[in-house]
């Protein structure tokens, strides 16, 4: 019987294009986004896929102080994670988390006096 042999999968060969790259963030938003650590690491992903060595130097930033803090192991400050996004052309944006029927409970503020 013959062996198999499976290569390793890299997301970051995937990442091609900025649409890809924005539904892979979107995706890991919704997957982990209330955990630094993975985004960090999906960030640093994203920045295997597009040239470490660049971002470094579009950010400012050593490569491995950029390749430290996009790891599991960082501790990216939210400037860091700012000048990464714009680099990589991204945009960060908040939304609500509830969805509109959820919102609807909210109380609203009355103009009548």
């Amino acid at each position: 019987m013959a062996k198999e042999v499976f290569s390793r999968f890299d997301a970051a060969d995937y990442l091609k294009t900025n649409e890809d790259i924005a539904a892979f963030l979107d995706a890991a938003m919704e997957e982990g986004g209330d955990d630094p650590e993975y985004i960090a690491v999906v960030l640093g992903t994203i920045a295997r896929a597009r040239n470490m060595s660049q971002l470094a130097r579009d950010t400012g930033l050593s490569r491995e102080g950029l390749s430290r803090a996009l790891s599991g192991n960082g501790n990216p400050t939210m400037a860091t994670l700012m000048k990464v996004a714009k680099a990589l052309d991204l945009k960060i944006q908040v939304v609500p988390a509830v969805s509109a029927g959820a919102a609807s409970n909210v109380p609203e503020h009355s103009t009548a006096s």
